[in-house]
């Protein structure tokens, strides 16, 4: 079953639940944190942004998960398959660092005396500005990259979970965003073009169970002279009414039922496969680099594997065209939270 949403509502009842289970191709749910009837140390809101050219990409993160506050950036080189990453964490946020309701509007702002991360909405745009003193020793990250959004479909989903009335996964993933500006790092030079990268936004908010593992992957790119992107992922919730699954042509959205991915055991640089359960999509991923953390502080842990590759095969769309795809950068991940 995948039931698309097609009229606006508020996201929440008055008893904290969704009031439509399913997906949508924009942000028509409205998200309300004081709606919320679960405790605040259990809302968790987040915005992660990567944008990825052939070689060269960069991502990051501002999350409120309640109890911990977390801000991140990751610098990738694909060519040398190497990262370089920090953070940045605060504690019991509940709120504090102001996340928009919605992601059709409003500013992310973190800041401290080593560092200003920015997310600015613009009508038809977003700008990611950075400035963060010592990123690594002796060497700032530095930069300013506009993402530019063409009314294309998107992917919004509204998820519960089994046995937990108050709990719910709200998401808003917007792929294919050309993407044009620079950063540095130390002496170190990075430029991206609107022909050549892209960015995608994992837009996030809701009332999480307390022990999870979810799987997700992402591509934004060219197919021919095409803007393509792929959002395919399970684990977050139940979704009986609806996956996260959806392929992208030139803004246009093409719904899959349910993905498998096919790890290798515990080796996450061997290559994966991925299928879906109605043939449409086959497709095989070569990794380059797994970004991998593991926080452990006893009741609290996180652990992922965030693998960037890319994704080789076959994508059916609505219409019965198949699709062929051949080398398109990406990243895929599983991840446990408790």
């Amino acid at each position: 079953m995948q039931n698309e949403i097609l009229k606006s509502s508020k996201l929440l009842n008055q008893q904290g639940g969704l009031i439509q289970r399913g997906w949508a191709r924009d942000m028509i749910l409205d998200y309300h944190r004081k709606d919320i009837t679960a405790p605040a140390f259990k809302i968790k809101e987040w915005d992660y942004y990567a944008v990825l050219s052939e070689d060269q990409g960069i991502s990051f993160t501002v999350s409120d998960m309640g109890y911990i506050g977390f801000i991140g950036a990751t610098v990738f080189d694909f060519s040398s398959g190497q990262e370089i990453s920090n953070s940045a964490t605060t504690i019991l946020p509940m709120g504090g660092f102001k996340m928009p309701e919605t992601s059709k509007q409003g500013d992310v702002v973190f800041q401290n005396k080593n560092l200003q991360l920015r997310f600015i909405r613009k009508e038809h745009s977003r700008v990611l500005e950075v400035n963060w003193i010592n990123f690594q020793p002796g060497q700032d990250l530095q930069g300013s990259v506009e993402l530019f959004q063409p009314e294309d479909d998107s992917m919004l989903i509204a998820t519960p979970f089994a046995g937990n009335p108050r709990a719910f996964y709200f998401n808003h993933k917007i792929n294919c965003m050309p993407a044009q500006g620079s950063f540095s790092l130390g002496e170190r030079q990075v430029e991206f073009s609107q022909q050549n990268a892209f960015g995608v936004l994992d837009w996030g908010r809701g009332v999480w169970t307390y022990s999870n593992t979810w799987y997700w992957g992402s591509a934004s790119g060219m197919v021919g002279e095409q803007r393509f992107g792929l959002n395919i992922g399970y684990g977050f919730g139940d979704t009986s009414a609806a996956s996260e699954n959806i392929v992208f042509l030139d803004g246009q959205g093409h719904k899959l039922d349910t993905v498998s991915f096919h790890i290798p055991g515990d080796d996450f640089l061997k290559p994966w496969q991925f299928s879906s359960n109605d043939g449409r999509l086959e497709l095989d991923f070569d990794p380059i680099l797994d970004r991998y953390s593991n926080t452990n502080l006893l009741v609290v842990q996180s652990w992922q594997h965030q693998v960037f590759g890319r994704y080789s095969g076959k994508v059916t769309l609505d219409d019965g065209t198949v699709l062929q795809i051949e080398n398109l950068l990406g990243f895929a991940e599983k991840v446990k939270n408790r």
